[in-house]
């Protein structure tokens, strides 16, 4: 099949694409048109925490379409209010608005900041990523994503990412809300300065805007804990969720305390569907049941050691990782050939493995990555 004719001439040419079409996967492993199998290091971006067709989800899934798929917001549903429970207990927050994936997390965030404020400014950090729908997109980095629709948008202000003072300095009268990654994946897998997010958390209580703690890519146990907000003990006043959520299902979540929506203000007809509810509670108790939160911690110091085993530098927490190449695009397409999927950002390979993996699993990725750098 010419696959990449395929879509040139039937997809929106958006994509720069690994030259793979996948077909199938099982646990950490997928399987291309060919039938060659990959390990797959980089989970979906960190979506499939838990690996492909994990049988929990797939029997989930199965139970929950038999019974109720959707409905939307114009009734109740146990599993949306059950699943809002949940996730209120793990963050310690106090509200939860459901979303279909990471920049409307970011949009709805954007919103409510908004509407209890009664400001209209925000903060974000040179080199973020929050998205690429137009709220997000105010709050991302990089000319390549934003020129095209500048005209449209109110940009954020934008500071050096790890600088509290610059923060500090940078909130005016009229600042909303100050927007942080806790690591900053698209980036490139960069880790602020150990007590940065404490020291956000002193300044926006203190000069009375919102911390609005984007964990998207994070959250869930990516970084050895359930949220890496927990990794500095503070409680953010709003946030954003998704990716692995719901493990490769659409579903996010925009999650918040002292303050609230009035009616009208927010919704959407496929938010919270019972389904999708369904998948992430599941989801979530499975990271629970498995003792994922702690094997990421456990398998990405192993992961940290074996890189540098290797003499190469690299960078995160848990199980994100990006390691520093000479050309990143080369040593992604070096593995593939290798039979390992990684992404890159610029010249840092990203590693973003299921939660669930094993030492074999490293050790098979560590074997091709001493074969191609």
């Amino acid at each position: 099949m010419d696959f990449k004719g395929l879509e040139k001439e039937v997809y929106a040419n958006v994509f720069k694409r690994l030259p793979l079409l996948i077909t199938s996967g099982s646990g950490s492993y997928v399987w291309d048109d060919d039938g060659r199998k990959y390990l797959d290091f980089y989970a979906g971006i960190a979506v499939n925490c838990l690996g492909h067709a994990h049988p929990r989800l797939t029997k989930v899934i199965e139970e929950q379409y038999k019974k109720l798929a959707h409905v939307s917001n114009w009734v109740y549903t146990k599993p949306q209010l059950e699943l809002a429970e949940k996730l209120l207990d793990l963050t310690g927050l106090e509200k939860v608005f459901f979303t279909n994936d990471g920049s409307e997390s970011v949009e709805c965030a954007l919103k409510l900041s908004l509407a209890n404020s009664g400001k209209s400014e925000f903060i974000a950090m040179k080199h973020a990523f929050h998205g690429r729908t137009l709220g997000a997109l105010s709050l991302t980095w990089g000319d390549n994503y934003v020129d095209p629709f500048s005209q449209y948008m109110k940009r954020a202000t934008f500071v050096d990412y790890g600088n509290v003072d610059a923060v500090s300095e940078a909130i005016g009268n009229d600042t909303s809300g100050v927007f942080v990654e806790p690591v900053q994946g698209e980036a490139g897998v960069l880790v602020p300065p150990r007590g940065y997010l404490k020291a956000l958390a002193d300044v926006t209580e203190d000069k009375g805007v919102h911390l609005i703690v984007d964990e998207v890519q994070t959250g869930f146990g990516r970084t050895g804990k359930m949220f890496a907000f927990e990794h500095e003990k503070i409680k953010p006043d709003i946030l954003c969720l998704s990716k692995a959520m719901g493990n490769g299902f659409p579903i996010g979540a925009c999650i918040y305390e002292g303050m609230d929506f009035s009616g009208g203000q927010h919704g959407g007809t496929f938010l919270g569907s019972p389904l999708a509810c369904a998948v992430a509670s599941e989801v979530i108790s499975v990271i629970e049941d498995e003792n994922l939160v702690e094997n990421s911690r456990i398998m990405g110091e192993y992961l940290e050691e074996e890189i540098s085993g290797l003499g190469l530098k690299s960078h995160g927490i848990g199980l994100m990782r990006g390691v520093d190449v000479a050309d990143g695009e080369k040593a992604v397409l070096d593995l593939i050939a290798k039979g390992v999927l990684t992404i890159y950002s610029k010249n840092v390979v990203r590693v973003l493995p299921a939660l669930n993996i094993g030492k074999k699993h490293i050790n098979e990725f560590i074997e091709a990555l001493s074969e191609v750098i």
